[in-house]
């Protein structure tokens, strides 16, 4: 995180205390509520010593309205004060869960790493959830406060052992309640960390199904499933055996509790020392002692689950970036150079020199397809380098910050996904009104001149359509750009989703494009139409192709061959055919 930056911990207090007047609110017309609560035994006992006894309708009638009165001011105060506690979690959830997604999508990376997307998933809505409703359990403690104080005093004032017991006996059962949510606490976490993995794993099985199912390899997939979601349902088991010992032990004490004081009191009631009508409030306060050490009971529960889900969410939201500085602006307009000098990093390239001139299509061909993957990382600021820079118009990608480096700078994974609505969605961009229209997605500004309303719009998706030969995709499709394509493209082939994505990219129009192994998936006349289209629709402007693709390297004005993670060979296409046997071998082998 940067230095300016809040920490997971400052997010997570932030989340709780913004809705500190929300939850006061609710805690103050609860203690209304518990205070209401509480005279109810007492008015009883009242009503038996003054009205009933004494045989007097006038009073019996008093004291009954009195008790109408005391039910409808609990019954709102509790329903307005719950509402205000719910309110408030969910408000306390929903920040949090704006916070991790921030922090996922943050253009310099690094939540991700180490983590399933099933596992982010489940950590922005269950853990969230888990630390929102801290607020309502802090909510609900004073509410019980409230109540155990009420009663101690209208016991105090009954009886001064009865309300001693009360005053020296809660604390202990408080602090014993704590003690035994510590293996509820540990347990919950492990729990939240197997269940984390196995939505992880579901979500990366469904992603390759199609990959699965090619491959033979859904039983295999199967049981891995089983495998972790046996695990997780072990760690829910022995959480729940965790909270059910927890709650049956305090459920205990707390009877044992409540049996003590009704024992006192009616040793004194034998003594003379309470009246009838004292001994029924007594026992009332007693039994209605139950609810407010329950509720303890149930917030330290509450309590502990949070503390566990808000180490989860600290720990993502306190994820170191994958790339760090930068906050410069690109400057405008965008020539399109690169320069790389002694690039170097661990799973790819070694020591690369490599110029690529603005308003040229450059083809990079690779004997490692790792080699491939990190210099796409890198020249997308996936990644930083270990060692050397990369520079774009003379100026290192480091200075730049990274979104708007990545507006000028687009790199078109060949991995990329669809998103779930119609064709048409998912290569058009959508402008969105905080960075004044940059596409979704994409995150590039159309190059200068292009216009992005109206029929100039229209006019730049018909031609990013065609160059990709995605209109053929259209015209296939029983509602053209209208057809939904399914979550993740699952409704095209693989040929189909490779042109609906250089599409997108093409759509986009940034300065600078990088594409990988666009065509994979498409035959070899479809892909030297794409080759000829790609060439057209980005004349002018720096376009680099990472492919091993004979029909896309042909057509680019130079060829570059890493091997080995260095340049091993430049030249146009029929040269390094012609002269180098390691450019044949990788090309057209």
């Amino acid at each position: 995180m940067g230095s300016g930056e809040p920490s997971g911990r400052d997010v997570l207090t932030r989340s709780v205390r913004g809705q500190a007047r929300r939850v006061g609110l609710g805690a103050a017309l609860g203690c209304v509520h518990q205070l209401g609560e509480a005279l109810v035994p007492v008015l009883i006992g009242v009503v038996i010593d003054q009205a009933v006894a004494g045989q007097d309708a006038g009073r019996l009638l008093l004291w009954l309205a009195v008790l109408a009165v005391v039910y409808v001011t609990l019954s709102w105060s509790f329903r307005l004060g719950a509402r205000a506690g719910e309110r408030g979690a969910e408000e306390a959830a929903h920040t949090l869960r704006l916070a991790i997604v921030r922090r996922v999508l943050d253009a310099r990376g690094g939540a991700e790493d180490g983590r399933l997307p099933g596992e982010l998933a489940n950590v922005a809505t269950e853990d969230a959830k888990r630390v929102g409703a801290v607020n309502m359990a802090l909510m609900s403690g004073t509410w019980a406060v409230a109540g155990v104080t009420a009663s101690a005093v209208a016991l105090l004032l009954t009886s001064v052992p009865l309300g001693l017991i009360v005053l020296l006996g809660t604390p202990v059962l408080l602090w014993l309640g704590h003690l035994l949510s510590k293996p509820l606490e540990r347990r919950s976490e492990a729990e939240q960390d197997r269940a984390a993995h196995a939505s992880g794993v579901a979500a990366d099985l469904v992603t390759g199904l199609r990959v699965l199912k090619g491959l033979g390899a859904q039983r295999a997939a199967v049981e891995r499933y089983r495998g972790t979601s046996r695990l997780s349902l072990a760690a829910t088991l022995r959480a729940a055996r965790a909270e059910s010992w927890q709650t049956g032990l305090v459920l205990a004490l707390t009877g044992g509790f409540i049996a003590l004081i009704a024992l006192v009191g009616g040793r004194l009631a034998l003594d003379g020392s309470l009246s009838l009508g004292q001994l029924v409030s007594a026992v009332g306060l007693a039994l209605f002692l139950l609810g407010p050490l329950e509720t303890f009971a149930w917030v330290n529960a509450e309590l502990a689950q949070g503390r566990a889900s808000a180490a989860r969410i600290a720990q993502v939201l306190a994820a170191e970036p994958a790339v760090v500085g930068g906050d410069d602006p690109v400057p405008q307009p965008v020539r399109g150079a690169l320069r790389l000098r002694g690039v170097r990093l661990a799973d790819g390239t070694d020591g690369v020199d490599l110029d690529v001139a603005a308003g040229r299509l450059t083809g990079i061909a690779v004997t490692d397809p790792a080699c491939a993957e990190a210099l796409l990382r890198c020249l997308g600021r996936e990644r930083d380098p270990e060692s050397g820079t990369v520079e774009l118009d003379g100026v290192p990608l480091n200075r730049f910050d990274p979104a708007q480096l990545r507006a000028a700078v687009l790199v078109a994974a060949h991995d990329a996904v669809l998103f779930d609505g119609s064709l048409a969605d998912n290569v058009t961009p959508r402008a969105q009104p905080e960075d004044d229209g940059t596409p979704d997605g994409s995150a590039a500004e159309p190059a200068a001149g292009d216009g992005t309303g109206g029929a100039d719009a229209d006019l730049l998706t018909e031609r990013a359509m065609s160059a990709a030969h995605a209109d053929e995709v259209a015209r296939s499709l029983p509602h053209g750009t209208a057809t939904g394509v399914g979550e993740g493209g699952r409704s095209l082939s693989g040929g189909q989703r490779q042109r609906v994505l250089l599409a997108r990219a093409l759509r986009a129009g940034p300065p600078v494009l990088v594409v990988h192994d666009p065509t994979t998936a498409v035959d070899a006349l479809t892909e030297a139409r794409i080759a000829e289209g790609l060439r057209e629709i980005r004349r002018g402007r720096t376009t680099l192709v990472v492919t091993n693709s004979p029909a896309l390297l042909a057509v680019a004005d130079r060829v570059v061959l890493l091997d080995g993670g260095r340049v091993g060979a430049e030249g146009t296409h029929a040269e390094l055919v012609r002269a180098d046997a390691t450019y044949r071998t990788a090309v057209l082998a």
